[in-house]
């Protein structure tokens, strides 16, 4: 079946993958409109789908307001529109008019289909991108804006997608929201009739919420039941709106920028949105987690394939407390760990002493690195570990030598009070003069000390947003940003073959697609504690890949909760993703320090499973039954169960996990006790985990597929 078909009779677009197809036609007006997304169907049978359209019952109601693939302002349209402009003689709205499609194949395995409108009226063309491949069900769409005449034209809201829903009896949404050190919390309620608005006016994704969703009829388990979900690939502010309407309809629309915001379209201007990727999946929400991993990895990723390194960073150790000694003493410690990457964090340039000074003025501190960084650097790599290091380009302090020299660099509205955030203000990165000088400072900073980690961090949301002489500053101010930001990273991946770079913001405030698509990895949250941890991993894990996910082994108590617990719980913990160790090393005693070794060796026996194999959620986390978490490889030879309880209480029976997606009739070796089990036994019966008594006890399993002839 091809991925894309069409049928000239009815007009109806049929878009294949593996297991869904998305069907849409072009109606009797000119508009886009949806008519299935669902389980696959050959064209004939998506032309049954088709009925007559039905007039509205009265003069208030209209075209229904979910349906169209891009809901526009104009005509009677009263929902949330995906597309607003105002021309330069004032009016506004737009009026679909056909022009053309084109159907091509950007990439072997992927086929994209472009239908092409213009306005009746005004010279304003638009095209619908959408794109399928052949081994991922998720269907990426966008939206291209030309401005064809000889005025302006105001973008008020450009969405690059609105997406549809069939009936259902119910309709529930999943989203996560949270603050700082406390992201990505998991939400699970029915949807309410009208509209529910996620979004992000900060000017970066936010801790506060992610740009994505997910709907089910709320019938929807782990395991169980169709969910439609989709995440948008943007870093800048964002808005998502689901509807659900009177009639029993749901949908949603979304893409960058927030309320408020508008994007001026100069004559002859073009201007492409983020992609807004959508998938249907069966299986429950366990499924479309795996599938968005995988789509993430094999799509996203710069490199997806690539295993992340063990690492070691000096923030918790050291503070602002940075000088070379104490550096190499760190370094020492963590090799003999087992480390693979060492970073260096805050506190290492300029008068930095504090976060009160020295942001913005990016060289060595002669104080403390006499000779540059060039001797850690090599002392790093002679103990067998990459190099890395903490920088923050966005950012300035007042008190900075950068500042004092280009006070107009800043994000600011004259005569306006000035919010300092952590003692700081944003650099204007919209700015090309600006974007460019971070480019230079970071590219000589990896190249001249051999750096091969960049932990880029943006510590405050925007505030005072404006962009003094700038002609319609503030309102491209948004976009151009995010879009000097990505060029930035582009740049540097360009010239630097070897570079791999983390996305942070204050910990989880910058995740989505579009900084993956440039990143290795994110930082998920500057919670650190092994407890807390689970519940953030589980909400960022719903669409993010463990591959992605950094995850620390810090000190107790710990820094931002207070909270003791073992060590080994802190390392399965931070197990289950990127495994990275932020301890002051030189307080652990050499118990700790020998039971680090071996735990760090465990992980790289397994972290092929973490980063790249199938995740399954068993239980949820941090209720009365152990939290457990699988990984399985792709030929199912091999499983890891991960596994922390809170503790034991009195009448709680142990109860046997089952374990699914193993081989039928295969056995299975524990790779630690040698004990062998049947995978009927596993998957229908269950594995009685073999958990500590005590508070905060954990385990890791590793499974081994046995040969047959074993």
């Amino acid at each position: 079946m091809p991925m894309i078909s069409f049928s000239p009779d009815t007009g109806i677009w049929l878009l294949t993958t593996p297991h869904t197809s998305y069907a849409l036609r072009i109606d009797e007006t000119g508009a886009p409109c949806h008519l299935a997304w669902g389980p696959r169907l050959t064209l004939p049978e998506a032309e049954d789908l088709l009925v007559p359209v039905e007039s509205a019952g009265d003069s208030f109601e209209g075209r229904p307001p979910v349906g169209e693939e891009l809901p526009v302002d104009g005509g009677t349209r009263f929902g949330p529109p995906s597309l607003q402009v105002r021309y330069a003689d004032g009016s506004r709205a737009f009026e679909w008019e056909p022009v053309g499609h084109r159907v091509h194949e950007p990439a072997s395995g992927s086929a994209e289909l472009v239908l092409e409108f213009r306005d009746r009226l005004y010279p304003l063309r638009v095209a619908l991108h959408y794109r399928v491949r052949e081994d991922t069900d998720v269907i990426e769409r966008r939206t291209v804006l030309h401005n064809a005449g000889d005025q302006r034209v105001d973008l008020l809201r450009a969405d690059s997608a609105a997406w549809t829903l069939p009936p259902l009896p119910d309709y529930r949404l999943s989203h996560v929201t949270g603050q700082w050190s406390a992201e990505t919390q998991l939400r699970r309620d029915p949807l309410p009739y009208g509209e529910t608005v996620l979004t992000s006016r900060r000017g970066i994704t936010s801790h506060h919420a992610n740009p994505w969703l997910m709907l089910d009829a709320g019938d929807a388990t782990e395991d169980h039941g169709r969910v439609w979900s989709a995440a948008l690939a943007w870093s800048g502010t964002w808005r998502l709106t689901a509807q659900r309407t009177p009639d029993g309809r749901a949908g949603w629309t979304g893409g960058a920028g927030h309320e408020g915001v508008g994007l001026p379209l100069a004559p002859g201007e073009e201007h492409t949105t983020p992609v807004f990727a959508g998938l249907c999946t069966d299986g429950g929400f366990g499924a479309a987690s795996r599938a968005w991993h995988a789509y993430t990895l094999a799509h996203v990723l710069p490199r997806g394939r690539e295993s992340g390194a063990v690492l070691y960073n000096s923030w918790e150790a050291t503070g602002f407390d940075v000088d070379e000694a104490s550096q190499k003493t760190l370094a020492e410690r963590a090799a003999a760990l087992g480390v693979e990457l060492y970073v260096v964090d805050d506190g290492w340039f300029g008068s930095r002493r504090s976060d009160r000074a020295g942001l913005g003025d990016w060289t060595p501190a002669a104080d403390r690195f006499p000779d540059g960084l060039g001797p850690l650097s090599d002392t790093v790599h002679g103990l067998g570990m990459r190099f890395g290091i903490w920088v923050e380009p966005e950012m300035v302090n007042p008190d900075s030598d950068l500042y004092r020299e280009h006070p107009d660099w800043v994000l600011h509205i004259p005569g306006r009070t000035r919010s300092e955030l952590r003692n700081q203000l944003v650099l204007n990165f919209a700015r090309r003069d600006v974007a460019d000088w971070a480019y230079g400072w970071l590219t000589r900073l990896v190249g001249d000390h051999a750096v091969d980690f960049l932990k880029w961090d943006m510590n405050r949301a925007f505030s005072e947003a404006g962009w003094p002489g700038a002609d319609q500053g503030d309102d491209r101010l948004w976009s151009a940003y995010v879009t000097n930001l990505y060029g930035v990273l582009d740049r540097l991946r360009a010239d630097h073959d070897g570079l791999r770079i983390e996305t942070c913001s204050g910990g989880g405030g910058r995740v989505d697609l579009g900084i993956l698509a440039r990143t290795d990895q994110a930082w998920a949250s500057d919670n650190t504690d092994a407890v807390d941890r689970l519940a953030i991993q589980h909400g960022y894990g719903q669409v993010y890949p463990a591959r992605t996910m950094s995850a620390w082994v810090t000190d107790v108590p710990n820094q931002v909760t207070g909270r003791t617990v073992p060590l080994r719980f802190r390392f399965h913990s931070a197990m289950a993703g990127l495994l990275g160790i932020g301890g002051d090393l030189t307080r652990w005693s050499q118990e700790e320090l020998a039971e680090g070794a071996a735990l760090v060796a465990e992980y790289k026996e397994v972290r092929h499973l973490v980063q790249h194999g199938a995740q399954y959620r068993l239980t949820e986390p941090l209720g009365d039954r152990p939290t457990v978490v699988q990984y399985v490889a792709e030929d199912a030879a091999e499983l890891l169960v991960l596994a922390w309880q809170r503790g034991p209480r009195h009448g709680t029976p142990r109860l046997p996990v089952r374990l699914p997606a193993l081989t039928p009739g295969a056995r299975y070796r524990d790779a630690r006790t040698g004990a062998v089990h049947h995978s009927t036994v596993l998957t229908e019966y269950g594995l009685l985990l073999d958990l500590p008594r005590g508070d905060w006890s954990s385990t890791a399993v590793h499974l081994v597929r046995l040969p047959d002839s074993d």
